[in-house]
């Protein structure tokens, strides 16, 4: 199945607007879809967004998809494996990429002065 993405040139995305918290989500950390869409009902799709922790936010329980992901760290901190309490786990600053397999646990997480991820989601759309 082709990737049905928009084709979008260069530009500078309005990072004041289109930001909403996620479901499942603190009210602290929201989303900003860049291109594409994810449907999870029907485990197809393509997504890439922005997902922004304001500072001190942290989720407390891990996560796991049936998607692919990938994740840059933009900017700011992410601590990775806090407890439910916000403490502990491993801190990254920039430059930090992630790349997880559908059924990967990963998380909690956490940034203690706020931060910007560039994440990237996937079906694998491979005829069965």
């Amino acid at each position: 199945m082709p990737i049905t993405k928009e084709h979008l040139e260069f530009h500078v995305p309005d990072m004041g607007s289109g930001w909403h918290t996620p479901a499942g989500y603190p009210a602290g950390i929201e989303q900003k879809i860049l291109a594409g869409a994810l449907d999870e009902a029907n485990k197809r799709g393509h997504r890439t967004r922005l997902l922004r922790f304001q500072p001190g936010e942290f989720t407390t329980a891990p996560f796991v998809h049936d998607y692919w992901e990938e994740v840059w760290l933009v900017s700011g901190d992410l601590i990775v494996g806090n407890d439910a309490e916000g403490r502990g786990g491993e801190a990254f600053t920039k430059a930090a990429y992630a790349c997880r397999p559908p059924g990967a646990y990963h998380g909690p997480f956490k940034s203690e002065t706020g931060c910007v991820l560039l994440e990237i989601h996937y079906y694998d759309e491979t005829p069965q």
